[in-house]
Parts: structure tokens; sequence; C-alpha cells
């Protein structure tokens, strides 16, 4: 092989690594945020499909659901300029 493949190969290689890597970040961050209405509905669901009664779960996700979209409505891309938008 010549030198020029091997650094194409490379230059695909480190790619892929930072896409993955920016991936991984985005997948954390919406765990992160919601996470637990995830676990709620996960245990709701297991609750149900053994015969049980899973509302109280329900009821978690639902107040889980809430506060995150309280979080998020809270927090937006002007929560990071600081004083950018001062002047308007």
């Amino acid at each position: 092989m010549n030198k020029a493949c091997i650094k194409q190969r490379g230059q695909g290689m480190t790619e892929y690594i930072i896409i993955v890597a920016l991936v991984a970040v985005a997948a954390i961050a919406v765990y992160q945020t919601f996470g637990q209405v995830i676990r709620s509905q996960t245990a709701a669901m297991a609750k149900e499909l053994a015969g049980e009664d899973g509302s109280e779960q329900s009821r978690m996700a639902q107040t889980a659901a809430e506060a995150a979209a309280g979080q998020a409505a809270a927090k937006s891309l002007k929560s990071f300029t600081g004083n950018a938008g001062g002047g308007q």
C-alpha cells in the first residue's frame, strides 16, 4: 500500500471516532434529562406485563416528564451566552 492510502484510512478512522464520541455525549445528555422518565416507564411496562398494577409507576413517569419538560424549557442556547444579549 502506498502512504496516501494509509493516511486516508487513518483520517477516516479519526472522523469515525469523533462522530461516535459526539453521539455518546448527546446520548448521555438526553439520558440525564429524561432518565427518570425512561426508568419509570420501563417499570410500569414490566409491572403490567407481570399482571400487576403499574399505575404508580405511570404517575411517577408523568411527574418526571413534567419536571424534565420544565428543565428543558428553562435551558436554552441563551443560557450559555452570558451577557451577549444584554443590549437587546
